[in-house]
């Protein structure tokens, strides 16, 4: 549980993230320190699958020991997880985990895996029982086939858009694909790693075929689908995006330097320092982690012959993308900032 240390800063709304296991622990995947705490949210990861649990309960037996999530192994395949998702998330709303902090909106959120569980959950789970959540957001994974009253949103980075059939937005549905971003980028590695090198002993590395790990901060995109939900729970319908372009023989369509064509297009594709894709492949997870291939000075300095040139791109872009609602004005402020203190164009 993460909240605001001072209470008037407590927004109102909570984030009750799924908690994704799929290497075998807890991940908090969608926590981004400066985005979420900027706006005031509270922050709930809900550890509602057995994997996860049983390995808290391994790390600190003193601590977790007492945990279960299989009804004394009558159910373990995961059965029980949907009703602990809920049940968490019914007790946010009564702001007793919160200390007296009053809610008034709590966002189901998961991302991948976790993902797929909430789909389950939305479609199957949710109409047989009482509203919980206010508002959904699939990350970079699928979305429910239902079209309920709760509205939804579902963000996905280059790498998961895998074909030109899409499902149309909705009054309550909205679909939005992020150029150049992966589905585990460098963003999340890089909050990650001290976190597994202190409980684990040591972050894990890979031997990719291509530089891993897309530096397009898909993140930026998240929150701002964040603050749109919250609005949208209150009657605000959030805008359409463009999908990502695909070629007639179903490959994704690039531009003369490799980079992702059509879709929300951040900065960092539209005034480029690097080639930044959804794709890699490789050992184990290397397929999720995209591609970052820094140019070289000559492609540099061709693109920006001077800094201001290259900062001025990287303005453009984000005024436009804080015009079009994808881009939250602090996530601008920082990119200009970055441009104007980076060694891109000669001065």
């Amino acid at each position: 549980m993460r909240k605001p240390a001072r209470p008037h800063r407590y927004n109102g709304t909570v984030i009750a993230e799924w908690q994704n296991v799929t290497a075998g622990y807890d991940l908090d995947a969608l926590w981004s320190t400066a985005q979420i705490t900027r706006a005031g949210y509270a922050w709930a990861g809900i550890s509602a699958q057995r994997v996860g649990v049983e390995h808290l309960t391994e790390w600190s037996p003193a601590r977790y020991g007492d945990l279960d999530v299989t009804g004394g192994g009558r159910f373990t395949g995961d059965e029980l997880s949907y009703d602990i998702y809920a049940q968490v998330a019914e007790t946010l709303r009564t702001s007793s985990p919160l200390r007296g902090l009053r809610t008034g909106t709590v966002l189901g959120v998961g991302a991948s895996q976790s993902a797929f569980r909430m789909t389950t959950y939305y479609d199957a789970v949710l109409p047989q029982s009482e509203k919980v959540f206010d508002g959904y957001a699939f990350i970079v994974g699928p979305a429910p086939a239902r079209r309920g009253p709760e509205p939804v949103f579902n963000v996905l980075s280059e790498t998961d858009v895998r074909s030109p059939v899409r499902p149309p937005d909705t009054d309550t549905f909205r679909r939005w694909e992020v150029a150049g971003s992966a589905h585990s980028g460098w963003h999340g590695q890089e909050y990650r790693r001290p976190i597994l090198t202190r409980d684990l002993g040591e972050a894990p590395t890979y031997q990719c075929d291509a530089p891993p790990f897309s530096r397009v901060p898909l993140h930026h995109v998240i929150a701002t689908s964040y603050d749109h939900l919250v609005r949208w729970t209150k009657g605000r319908t959030p805008p359409s995006a463009p999908p990502l372009q695909f070629n007639p023989d179903g490959s994704k369509a690039r531009d003369a330097l490799g980079l992702a064509k059509g879709g929300i297009r951040l900065s960092q594709v539209e005034a480029p320092t690097a080639l930044n894709t959804g794709d890699n492949s490789g050992e184990t997870f290397c397929f999720l982690f995209g591609t970052h291939a820094p140019f070289d000075e000559a492609r540099l300095d061709a693109l920006y012959p001077s800094r201001g040139r290259y900062v001025a791109a990287v303005v453009q872009s984000d005024a436009r993308n804080l015009r079009e609602g994808y881009l939250l004005p602090a996530d601008a402020r920082q990119n200009r900032a970055d441009a104007i203190h980076s060694d891109v164009g000669r001065d």
